[in-house]
């Protein structure tokens, strides 16, 4: 729907005539903030990582934590985009800028391994409030279908452009101030975006509904059951076969609780048209997927550069720009392409060039080679910069303008669901970087890799064509 068409939305017409384009423009800079901060922490944190296994004196498990710690809390957490719809996206991007910088602080000030993964899960709260409502304020500053596809083309560029400076920024700090410090960076950025957003964004029109129940229930059990699975993926792969039991009752007990909670909620979490919605799921299936493989390689790869290959964290970091620089700079191309083509083409193409990259994955050997690892990294960076823009509007578009906030809760969910799952299982299944299976398990990765990113491109036939 473009701005000559008369049918338009009030509230979001409203949001867009209220704002002019230079103010538009500002305010499309402060939210890009979100994100770009959200996703350095991923980058940042992965080549940290040796760094604080040796400080904190914490193995694999450990490490696994600090990544998926995180990315649990996001995906778990739908409360942004839920309680966006019911009282305001703004306020919660307020919030979300304010949890994710306490605690960013108290990540910087851990003294152990289990403080450090208790802080990264406020982390992972913070991003919840904050990166749903941030998409759901874009969209309705930009009501028009290639507006809109531009606009989220411009969000995922500069906010990707954390993707080439976390590894280089996160192996530099290292290497020089010490891995706390990848953490306390966030927190003057955080206060600067929340006075911009104080100072600039405004509350779309008609978007809050203060008298909408909450799920309470499903906020409670949703983390909780992924957290269990994620955490029984990660026992069961390093041997602890009765923490794994454990963690697998309690999971299963907390996933029959959510679906029974599900049932009976007057406004549940997850609608039961959005869950009948072919388009809707494949979307989010594609997103999940792209994330999943994207960050499970960067997960072992950076333990196979440093811990294997004995590299230093910023030259690590260094060898990561193939895959983070082309996500950066294709993010817009994908924005561009989506209000052309359509998303099925970006979704498509990338899907493609990401397969065909993983399978150098099975000439990796034990010794930290580089050779295997760059067409892997090469083709994960075109393929998900082509999609990444793509697979938002197409989750946004296969949903009423009403639900523009869960829709961006639910891919960000998807998103972070496939990254706490690619964590657990690579790193599962290939185990320490130092050990002779280590190459074999990225064998099999690979396998999977390439069988993954053809399920996605499958799954391109199904999403919103336009």
């Amino acid at each position: 729907m473009d701005s000559t068409t008369p049918a338009e939305p009030t509230g979001e017409a409203a949001a867009r005539d209220a704002a002019p384009p230079p103010r538009r423009g500002a305010m499309l800079a402060i939210l890009c903030a979100g994100m770009f901060l959200v996703l350095l922490d991923v980058t940042v944190v992965n080549v940290a990582l040796p760094g604080i296994g040796r400080a904190l004196g914490t193995g694999l498990p450990g490490l696994q934590g600090v990544v998926d710690g995180y990315a649990v809390a996001i995906a778990g957490l739908l409360l942004g985009g839920a309680l966006g719809d019911r009282i305001g996206h703004r306020r919660m991007t307020l919030a979300g800028f304010g949890l994710f910088g306490l605690a960013s602080l108290a990540c910087g000030a851990a003294p152990g391994a289990g403080p450090l993964i208790a802080a990264r899960v406020a982390q992972g709260a913070g991003a919840a409030l904050l990166l749903p409502g941030s998409l759901a304020l874009i969209t309705a500053m930009y009501p028009g279908r290639a507006e809109q596809a531009r606009a989220l083309g411009m969000w995922a560029g500069i906010s990707s452009t954390a993707l080439p400076a976390g590894p280089l920024l996160g192996g530099l700090l290292v290497d020089t101030t010490g891995w706390r410090w990848i953490f306390l960076l966030n927190v003057p950025i955080t206060a600067a975006a929340i006075a911009g957003v104080r100072a600039l964004v405004r509350e779309p029109a008609g978007r809050p509904r203060p008298g909408a129940p909450l799920d309470r229930a499903g906020m409670v059990l949703a983390p909780l059951t992924l957290g269990g699975l994620v955490w029984t993926v990660i026992a069961a792969g390093h041997g602890h076969r009765e923490t794994a039991a454990g963690t697998a009752v309690l999971t299963l007990a907390a996933a029959a609780a959510f679906v029974a909670a599900e049932r009976r909620a007057a406004a549940p979490m997850f609608p039961g048209g959005l869950l009948r919605a072919p388009a809707f799921l494949g979307a989010n299936a594609i997103a999940l997927i792209m994330n999943l493989v994207t960050n499970g390689v960067l997960f072992v790869a950076t333990l196979h550069l440093q811990q294997a290959g004995h590299r230093s964290a910023l030259a690590a970091g260094a060898m990561l720009l193939p895959m983070a620089v082309p996500l950066a700079v294709l993010a817009p191309v994908s924005g561009r392409l989506t209000a052309r083509f359509g998303t099925r083409v970006p979704l498509a193409a990338g899907a493609a060039v990401a397969a065909a990259g993983c399978l150098s994955l099975l000439g990796a050997g034990q010794g930290g080679g580089y050779g295997a690892l760059l067409p892997a990294l090469l083709g994960i960076g075109i393929g998900d910069g082509l999609i990444v823009t793509a697979v938002v509007a197409a989750a946004m578009r296969a949903v009423a303008p009403a639900h523009a906030g869960l829709a961006g809760g639910v891919n960000n969910t998807a998103r972070q669901v496939g990254t706490a799952l690619g964590v657990a299982v690579f790193g599962a299944v290939a185990g320490p970087a130092t050990q002779p299976a280590f190459a074999s398990g990225l064998h099999a990765l690979a396998w999977a890799s390439v069988a993954l990113w053809l399920a996605a491109l499958a799954l391109t036939r199904i999403v919103p064509a336009r």
